[in-house]
């Protein structure tokens, strides 16, 4: 009887590893970010892994940072993701309410990013103006803009 129980006990755990080892692994992806003007609320960092959830706003992940480590108005943080090709959106959340403000006419009153692109025009990136490949680009820069 002990011999079968512990006979199961090696065939789970075997299992187990197999399955865990042929899990997608989790790399760790620096972001450095730049421009932040206030120490105050949080940065939002949203990850999208394609064109329909970006235009959606259907984070595939979100990752939220205080500022703490912030100088000069940049703070380095790090998201664990596994390698693809993603978009990264970026909101300096000053109030800390979780959503971008607007004023009357629509604008942003907070700032925001995306990864490795820096809006220069009034319109709203396309996915594939910011998408990166994090296996060949493990560290991406945000450079923020405030309206």
């Amino acid at each position: 009887m002990k011999n079968k129980f512990l006979s199961g006990l090696y065939l789970a755990a075997g299992m187990l590893l197999i399955i865990l080892s042929s899990a997608t692994q989790l790399k760790e992806t620096e972001l450095n970010i730049t421009g932040i003007r206030s120490p105050k609320g949080n940065i939002i960092i949203n990850v999208f892994k394609d064109d329909v959830s970006y235009n959606d706003e259907k984070p595939y992940k979100q990752f939220i940072f205080d500022k703490k480590a912030m100088a000069n108005g940049t703070l380095t943080v790090k998201c664990n993701l596994e390698e693809g090709v993603y978009g990264i959106t970026l909101l300096d959340d000053e109030n800390g309410n979780g959503k971008i403000d607007k004023n009357f006419i629509r604008m942003p009153k907070e700032g925001f990013g995306f990864s490795n692109f820096f809006m220069e025009k009034l319109k709203k990136p396309a996915f594939d103006d910011f998408k990166v490949d994090l296996k060949t680009h493990p560290k991406v820069g945000i450079k923020i803009k405030y309206m």
